[in-house]
């Protein structure tokens, strides 16, 4: 081969870029990971459409939903109101608690380093933490029942609303802060008239996303003992009346759209009105 065609094959081939090799180490371990994690886990994705009979099966059993349950049981209208008491109450006590953890969290309003981090490194551990395990040690303190699981709710509620709070007052103007400090006002004067009203659309929209995950949560630990509407799906379960589990579904199903359609028509129009600016 000359000189001029070997010139030419090298100048033709070009290596790979640091960052092609970086994603193809990306996409190929996390192949790996999930390969090793199906084959941990015995999954067999076939086995969906060979056991697909189970399901229809219990289809079969549920169709038609005993829908007369829902006016002849009257004690199920309480058991919603409980389940939506308690996504309420958890969202509110959860949101008040973390909205002043919030300013000790944040890096632009917090007293000293030290609290900010001990405040962030609580809000990860209540995260952490699931709510049906917190749920377990609280029945062993005030036993079975809504009131355990709307503190569980707010326990949680601390965790979440907290890191959000805390990151929306990091990224706010500086601007009005420093404004309102320049007139002689004092770091209290400061977050309330400067840093609250910036926060407080972000607020309000995040607590009312906190009380449809919170209505979704207090469904789920009324099943493991903690009351409402959760127990009587949870009962229905128990004694195999699959009817009444369908009913109870669709029961719950109206509950989640209607309070989602609420709660969104309550946001907008906080958000359109002057209550917040």
């Amino acid at each position: 081969m000359s000189a001029t065609g070997l010139s030419v094959s090298v100048l033709a081939y070009v290596p790979p870029s640091v960052l092609f090799r970086r994603r193809a180490a990306i996409i190929a371990g996390v192949v790996a990971f999930v390969t090793a994690a199906g084959i941990y886990l015995n999954f067999k994705p076939w086995m969906l459409f060979t056991d697909f009979h189970h399901l229809i099966r219990l289809a079969d059993e549920m169709i038609p939903p005993n829908v007369a349950l829902l006016w002849r049981k009257t004690a199920l209208y309480q058991s919603v109101a409980e389940t939506v008491a308690m996504a309420f109450l958890g969202t509110l006590v959860g949101g008040v608690v973390a909205f002043g953890l919030a300013f000790v969290a944040a890096k632009n309003t917090t007293p000293h380093p030290w609290l900010r981090s001990l405040a962030r490194l609580g809000f990860g551990v209540e995260r952490a933490t699931p709510n049906f395990v917190v749920l377990l040690i609280l029945f062993i303190a005030f036993g079975f029942g809504p009131y355990a699981a709307m503190i569980a709710l707010a326990i949680g509620s601390v965790g979440m609303f907290g890191k959000l709070f805390a990151d929306a007052i990091e990224q706010i103007d500086p601007g009005p802060c420093e404004a309102v400090a320049s007139v002689g006002a004092n770091p209290l004067q400061v977050i309330r008239y400067a840093v609250i009203p910036q926060v407080l659309p972000s607020v309000v929209a995040n607590g009312f996303y906190a009380f449809d995950v919170n209505m979704r949560a207090a469904i789920a630990l009324g099943v493991y003992g903690g009351g409402g509407i959760g127990f009587e799906l949870q009962l229905a379960m128990k004694v195999l009346r699959y009817p009444d589990v369908l009913a109870l579904i669709l029961l719950v199903i109206v509950l989640i759209t209607g309070m989602e359609r609420i709660s969104d028509l309550i946001r907008r129009s906080l958000l359109r009105s002057d209550i917040l600016k």
